[in-house]
């Protein structure tokens, strides 16, 4: 793994501007945004044009140090303004708790004034990167020794990897660690519904690191376990509660269900700041509910009677004891035998 100054992040601060790939338009365009407003970085958010919990968490931090330099830079400050617009920026995605938690780290240097909210975020960028390359490495320790040795073929759902975070990565970044060091035979990729975050850029970001894989509907995920194409399956989380119940993208509990039918081992990577200490289990998560046009078009053409309602939510809930290990920065903070 490259030391954090060499890895350049998915998220850049350019004379006042928030400069980021737009998600939405990959994989066949690879377009940058310039994002110069509050309105602006809270319609990236919401439209997942940035999405993975820490990078929309970054995302959120570097918006107040815009509404910050807008709003304290004149001759009548207004803190109040920039409080507002924090608590807007936080309820644009409820359910990932980094969004909060970056949000409410910048807000404490706001009586600083501006550069100080903007030196915090900045912090925050340099400090996801090595948070990352921490808990890859812990990831890595686990899966090796969990998983049989040999090159493992692993599942993975929704994009963990550099787009979702500063940089690196998290179950994502694992599983290209892994194959750094001959570890990784293959990448079974669920498609992950409704806005194919595998599909569109997991696979991309394989691609680009030249790791053999393929592209799986979802539903095929206990097919695969049952044919013993899978040796583990790698996820992320948007929330950990304080019983380790993980809230992430739809379609994780129904692989951690199959994974644990199956004897299969499942890992949870996510730093500590996705952790949510407030919360006591699964039942206290709020869980995002999307628009149902996600699902009932595709690509802007509708697939679906149009009269259709749907039901989208954008993540569910795990329990803890269907998870193997739950991996941070500060190496493995649950295992099965936790619950034991």
């Amino acid at each position: 793994m490259n030391p954090p100054g060499t890895v350049q992040s998915s998220l850049a601060w350019e004379d006042g501007t928030i400069v980021t790939l737009d998600q939405r338009a990959l994989p066949h365009e690879t377009r940058q945004i310039r994002l110069t407003t509050v309105e602006e970085v809270r319609e990236a958010i919401a439209t997942l044009a940035i999405r993975g919990a820490p990078a929309i968490g970054l995302a959120g931090a570097l918006a107040v140090a815009l509404s910050a330099r807008h709003h304290l830079s004149g001759p009548a400050p207004d803190p109040g303004a920039v409080r507002a617009d924090a608590e807007r920026l936080v309820a644009v995605r409820p359910t990932a708790v980094n969004l909060a938690w970056a949000v409410n780290r910048v807000l404490h240097h706001l009586p600083e004034g501006p550069d100080a909210v903007l030196t915090e975020a900045l912090n925050m960028l340099d400090q996801d990167i090595a948070v990352n390359l921490r808990m890859v490495t812990h990831a890595v320790d686990a899966v090796t020794s969990t998983c049989p040795d040999k090159p493992l073929s692993i599942w993975t759902h929704c994009n963990t990897g550099r787009l979702a975070t500063a940089a690196v990565g998290t179950a994502l970044g694992t599983i290209l660690a892994l194959a750094e060091s001959g570890r990784v035979r293959e990448v079974l990729v669920g498609e992950t519904r409704p806005l194919l975050q595998g599909a569109r850029l997991t696979t991309w970001e394989l691609a680009e690191a030249d790791i053999p894989h393929r592209l799986c509907v979802d539903s095929a995920a206990a097919t695969a376990m049952a044919a013993g194409l899978v040796d583990c399956v790698l996820v992320g989380a948007d929330r950990i509660a304080a019983n380790h119940d993980v809230a992430n993208k739809i379609g994780t509990y129904a692989l951690a269900l199959a994974a644990h039918h199956h004897g299969v081992p499942f890992f949870v990577v996510a730093p500590e700041s996705t952790r949510d200490a407030t919360i006591p289990g699964a039942s206290h998560i709020v869980v995002e509910q999307r628009p149902a046009h996600e699902v009932t078009h595709y690509a802007g053409t509708l697939t679906a009677r149009a009269s259709t309602r749907a039901f989208n939510p954008a993540f569910d809930t795990t329990p803890a004891q269907l998870i193997t290990a739950v991996i941070s920065e500060n190496g493995i903070t649950w295992t099965k035998g936790d619950h034991a």
